[in-house]
């Protein structure tokens, strides 16, 4: 695929690509977290920054945002400046090895990240562990919705993304295996025309209409940027069954005091 790679592209955008069900899953992710004000929240794999900005903005709380990318970081900070909310906190960090003592946080988010992650289990076992005993552990993430899904598709999100999906309850054994407690999960389907709708909501109109412009700019512009969006656009069979076997599920688990 040339030079590019899917997180690439993501930053080329000035944009991180959003989860599924974009703000309103947020949302719903923080209510089954039950986030309230003044809490010290850790967002993994925080992207451009927006899901800070909104706990910052709606809740009153201090934010750390780790990424393990320094253009998101960039981006990040950017977006924190632009918003006035130079409080808020931007590292480098690998969701499996996070630069932080035990049990610092009241709260770790973490939204379409550990599908990404070579070992699942470390990275949700580390976000129980730097959060405090009664905190809560809450992702977000894309999910077979069949037991049996086509093995093209499992091969083509491996290869455009590297992302690896599984099942709902494999993701509820890790938190199991995490000694997380009361663990809850809502499954949800959706759809394209639903996606988009999510997308622009979560990053605003402005915003994601800048980054569709910088996309076409560099279509028309740069001959190795279209070679790859031709190697990864997905064949018309797969287009159709894509959201017949692929939704999300929001998880949220509190560890014993």
């Amino acid at each position: 695929m040339g030079r590019f790679s899917y997180f690439d592209v993501q930053a080329a955008w000035g944009i991180s690509k959003p989860h599924y069900g974009g703000l309103k899953s947020t949302k719903e992710l923080l209510r089954m977290c039950h986030l309230n004000r003044d809490k010290y929240v850790l967002d993994v794999g925080c992207g451009a920054g927006i899901t800070p900005c909104y706990i910052s903005e709606k809740f009153g709380c201090r934010v750390v945002g780790v990424d393990i990318s320094e253009k998101m970081i960039s981006l990040a900070k950017e977006r924190a400046r632009r918003k006035k909310m130079e409080e808020l906190e931007f590292k480098k960090a690998d969701a499996q090895d996070l630069p932080f003592e035990d049990g610092t946080f009241d709260l770790v988010i973490s939204e379409s990240v550990v599908s990404f992650v070579q070992d699942k289990e470390r990275a949700i076992k580390e976000y129980a562990r730097v959060v405090k005993p009664g905190g809560y552990v809450g992702i977000n993430e894309a999910i077979w919705l069949t037991h049996s899904p086509p093995s093209e598709l499992d091969d083509y999100m491996r290869r455009i993304s590297g992302a690896e999906l599984t099942n709902a309850e494999k993701w509820r054994r890790l938190f199991d295996e995490a000694g997380l407690e009361e663990v809850e999960m809502r499954i949800y389907k959706t759809s394209a025309l639903k996606q988009y709708r999510d997308e622009i909501a979560y990053i605003g109109l402005s915003d994601y209409l800048k980054g569709w412009l910088r996309f076409l700019s560099m279509l028309f512009t740069q001959p190795d940027f279209r070679r790859y969006m031709k190697d990864i656009w997905p064949p018309s069979h797969l287009l159709r069954i894509f959201f017949k076997h692929i939704g999300y599920g929001l998880f949220a688990g509190r560890k014993p005091e």
